[in-house]
């Protein structure tokens, strides 16, 4: 744990490109498959589904599971077809794409605002809840003191690098993570006597103590359900029936196969499609694990402690987790307590740590991203790259207190039920969402207010239903206490109902205005991804104009020799960029250097490798003049100046030469036999995908 955070506050302060866009919202776009589907799997998978997916298997069994293999075939919908035509659009977030499509302002913010109250509702705020849970009921620490520690290292390297500090971290949780489950799920089998005693004994695993006073729980309550190791269960069964399963689940599940900004970002950011591609079958595969490393752990935790696991007593449930009816969250935390050794208890620790800092530093990024790139942008139509840059930490400091502020209402109202609500709002907020992402891609019929108009029906009525269950709470297993009809909807069945009516209103408010005509969408919707004509954009009079990088200079802080200038620049990314140009007889190349790092403009071929020579050579009195000229002016000696010249040119000259044979090597992914092996491998995750639901059917 200590490692890969070193690691992380390394990459944070040495990152490439921290203080542009593209630097710190994409890691450069240089991603390679391996840090792509290990860095999804890391910050898709947090302390939530340890305690949530465990806690849910142990009262209900494994269908709960079958929604993380939902979410695996919605990664071929994001990877093979809402992915690339981000890519062609050129944004770093979802929302810029939306303006593109529509040339709309108003839509843009609108969806920047409902992407962070989601992911604020449903990542940050469960991420540190559970974490702190787990924590208190392990290890019985301080929750405030764990939840600040983890919060403040989570802020820290995301802060300082972007994207790439928190890819470069993930991919290094994601193995302890991986480790340490199986080491829990290893330990679990080998007691309880393998997958067919844990069948046998599972349905025997009831409490002791069922009635208080004159209160008697109802069975349903606390004996476990019969259908609990089958996914697909009857239609009127109480829990998972199979059409919330397939259509419901199937709705929310969408949502992350074309519009979570998390997972597009990570895509966006890949070296090339095949990488990307690659990536997210790796992220699949990975994606198979909870249900052994987590739900199933869970219900065997019920079996070794079934008077804490599944007690429903007011009275004991507080004695033992200090809830009201339910304790089902500590099977997980149970486990690991009571089953490994102490040894194996601290690395346990460590992996559940990761999975906290990991879903953390995804959100923040994101948000960040969502805030700075849609909303202050809008606000501030003139502002800086360096601007713009300085925005997206400050607003990740606020994330932080804001987090920090919600712990104590979050935890004391929804802690028996925390997973089930965050699929609640999720269930309730995101299908308008999907559904105009859908429409966008895949209607050029669909226009501005179509959109808008369709996108806040969809919300009011999701909102409708939302906000009445929030407000009465439901702590048993009993039905939901909110007089509403709409309440007695289920969510799941809610959400496939709130797709549908949203999908028809923006497309019926749509075809009683003009369309919008096709020289605005080439390249931005399904039908037209293949056009070679040029894109007008919609939004080519309200473009935003940014002004020009400030330079950055000591005298704003004081004593241009002092050590908290250079700290400055390296924490916040804002290292003087040195630009020049050469000319070889009538070439122009520009190469610009930020960190060590140059790229040169164009495409060379193989054979220009002495005109590259050439460029270089003549390119070096360029440099130096330039870094010089740039010394001399904010007051340094002629000699600082050179040496500061003669260290620049050194870097520049290596970097080049790294890009000249780059670009003489073709990438190993796009040769006709790594995409045979790419197809086969998809072909492959899809057959265990349906023998895994044939066997568990």
């Amino acid at each position: 744990m200590i490692t890969s955070t070193t690691g992380a506050l390394w990459a944070s302060a040495l990152s490439r490109d921290r203080s542009t866009i593209k630097g710190f919202f994409l890691a450069d776009q240089n991603l390679v498959w391996g840090l792509i589907g290990t860095s999804l799997f890391a910050a898709n998978t947090g302390s939530s589904h340890f305690i949530g997916l465990a806690g849910i298997g142990a009262s209900s069994g494994i269908a709960i599971g079958a929604f993380e293999w939902n979410t695996v075939f919605m990664l071929f919908i994001l990877g093979w077809i809402f992915v690339p035509i981000y890519m062609k659009a050129g944004v770093a977030t979802l929302p810029e794409y939306l303006r593109k499509r529509f040339g709309s302002a108003r839509i843009q913010v609108l969806v920047s605002i409902l992407f962070i109250l989601i992911d604020f509702l449903t990542r940050i705020l469960v991420e540190v809840c559970y974490g702190a849970m787990f924590v208190k009921i392990a290890w019985d620490m301080d929750v405030y003191q764990v939840t600040l520690v983890l919060l403040v290292i989570s802020g820290i390297y995301t802060f300082t690098g972007g994207l790439a500090a928190a890819i470069y971290t993930e991919a290094l949780h994601a193995v302890a993570m991986l480790l340490g489950s199986i080491v829990l799920m290893v330990y679990a089998f080998r007691k309880v006597g393998g997958y067919k005693q844990l069948q046998h004994d599972y349905f025997y695993a009831i409490p002791g103590e069922t009635r208080e006073g004159n209160w008697t729980a109802q069975p349903e309550c606390y004996t476990p359900n019969p259908s609990a190791f089958h996914i697909f269960r009857g239609s009127i069964s109480r829990e998972f029936s199979w059409p919330k399963l397939i259509f419901g689940a199937t709705t929310v599940s969408l949502f992350y196969g074309c519009a979570d900004q998390v997972s597009v970002q990570r895509g966006l950011a890949g070296k090339s499609k095949p990488h990307m591609h690659v990536g997210f079958i790796l992220y699949g595969y990975l994606k198979l694990l909870p249900m052994f490393l987590m739900v199933m752990p869970g219900m065997i935790s019920r079996i070794f402690y079934p008077d804490q696991v599944a007690c429903v007593v007011p009275s004991e449930c507080q004695k033992y987790c200090g809830a009201q009816r339910s304790c089902s969250p500590i099977a997980y935390p149970k486990l690991v307590v009571s089953l490994l050794p102490t040894g194996l208890q601290g690395m346990m620790l460590s992996t559940v740590c990761a999975a906290i800092i990991s879903s953390l530093t995804s959100a923040f990024n994101s948000i960040s991203a969502l805030f700075t790139m849609n909303i202050y942008a809008w606000m501030r139509p003139k502002a800086s790259e360096n601007e713009l840059m300085i925005t997206a930490r400050f607003f990740i400091i606020t994330l932080l207190a804001t987090t920090i502020v919600w712990i104590p209402i979050i935890e004391t109202a929804f802690s028996e039920k925390l997973f089930e609500y965050m699929l609640l709002i999720r269930s309730c907020l995101t299908p308008p969402i999907t559904a105009l992402f859908i429409l966008a891609v895949f209607s050029k019929r669909v226009n501005e207010e179509g959109a808008f108009w369709g996108l806040i029906f969809g919300i009011i009525i999701g909102l409708c239903r939302l906000v009445p269950e929030l407000m009465f709470i439901r702590r048993t297993c009993e039905d939901s206490k909110c007089p509403m009809p709409i309440c007695r909807i289920h969510y799941f069945y809610f959400s496939m109902a709130l797709l549908l009516v949203s999908l028809l209103s923006m497309l019926g408010i749509s075809f009683f205005r003009a369309p919008i005509p096709d020289k605005h969408l080439h390249g931005l919707c399904w039908s037209l991804r293949k056009s070679q004509e040029k894109r007008v954009d919609l939004d080519r009079d309200r473009t935003w104009r940014r002004l020009p990088r400030f330079a950055a200079t000591p005298a704003m802080f004081g004593d241009s020799k002092s050590y908290f200038w250079e700290a400055f620049q390296l924490f916040f990314g804002l290292e003087p960029q040195v630009k020049y140009k050469v000319t070889p007889g009538k070439a122009t190349k520009e190469i610009k250097a930020t960190e060590g790092k140059t790229e040169a403009t164009g495409k060379r071929k193989h054979s220009d490798t002495l005109e590259d020579a050439k460029v270089l050579a003549s390119g070096e009195a360029s440099i130096k003049m330039e870094v010089s000229k740039e010394k001399m002016e904010q007051g340094d000696t002629p000699e600082g100046a050179d040496g500061l010249a003669q260290g620049k040119l050194s870097r520049v000259m290596k970097a080049t030469k790294e890009n000249m044979e780059d670009t003489k090597r073709t990438d190993m992914l796009e040769k006709p036999y790594w995409k045979k092996v790419i197809s086969s491998s998809g072909t492959i995750l899809i057959t265990l995908l349906i023998l895994g639901h044939m066997y568990f059917a």
